[in-house]
């Protein structure tokens, strides 16, 4: 096999989570080209089944695995269920997340709150939590090969209106996967810990958030297009990002070539955050 097509994540073992579409689909099926073996974890069965179904058909190795991330028992049993079906985890990509259509703090119900921050934020140490007492099991303190990918997002960067819960949600997982590359460092685990920041990516969870934030009564574009065109143009590179660009940034961080990478915050945003 010649070097350039050399699987750089042969032999690994990864969980994904919120990988039956999206952002967790594109990093499952990026780690698997790449060698990994997968574990595609998420609320939505068929969905998830698919991209299992997909992967297998490339040739890769997955299965799928139901998981509510807010609940600690079920993150347990999905470490667990990846050792049983692979032998090992040395990948963690904390992906799943909602993205609500927004309402000014003001108005925000205390439930509301709560719901964003359980499953953007408190399923991040869940899934942190679990991950590190899994994973320092098959990682290499001298390799440092083990990876937790944690997926915030430019508001866990800049601030938003309407957006407290999740801007508050996305800078907790900035700061906490910083702790946690801390963490392991210190106690020599052998563990990455970093985060991406996406800009506005062309997914079905932007585009429902845009059509739900067009609906309220008070918005001043009633065009969900506009909206999009309105995003676009905040975006200096020209255009939203796809997928795939945040299934990249999730194999390169799982990879040797992001060795001397911990506590990083990757930012793909099309130049968004640095106007």
């Amino acid at each position: 096999m010649a070097q350039q097509d050399k699987q750089e994540l042969a032999g690994k073992v990864a969980l994904v989570t919120g990988a039956a579409r999206g952002l967790g689909a594109a990093a499952a099926e990026g780690l698997a080209r790449e060698g990994a073996s997968i574990l595609v974890t998420d609320m939505r069965a068929d969905e998830g089944q698919a991209v299992v179904d997909r992967i297998a058909g490339a040739g890769g190795k997955a299965a799928f695995f139901p998981l509510d991330v807010t609940q600690e028992d079920q993150w347990e049993a999905a470490v667990a269920k990846a050792e049983e079906l692979f032998g090992a985890l040395h990948i963690l990509v904390n992906n799943a997340g909602v993205a609500p259509a927004g309402e000014y703090m003001e108005n925000l119900a205390f439930e509301d709150w709560k719901r964003v921050t359980a499953i953007d934020l408190d399923s991040v140490f869940l899934g942190c939590k679990h991950g590190i007492r899994t994973i320092k099991k098959y990682s290499s303190p001298k390799a440092n090969d083990g990876a937790i990918i944690n997926i915030s997002s430019i508001m866990g960067i800049v601030g938003f209106p309407r957006n407290a819960d999740y801007n508050a949600s996305k800078g907790g997982v900035r700061i906490m996967t910083k702790v946690a590359a801390l963490e392991c460092a210190e106690l020599g685990y052998g563990i990455r810990v970093n985060s991406i920041h996406p800009g506005f990516i062309d997914t079905a969870l932007v585009r429902d958030a845009v059509e739900e934030g067009t609906k309220r009564p008070d918005a001043v574009l009633q065009s969900a297009n506009e909206m999009i065109d309105m995003l676009v143009m905040a975006h200096p590179i020209g255009r939203l990002g796809e997928a795939r660009d945040i299934g990249d940034a999730v194999v390169f961080l799982a990879s040797p070539r992001s060795g001397f990478m911990t506590g990083s915050e990757l930012v793909v945003d099309g130049g968004y955050t640095a106007r």
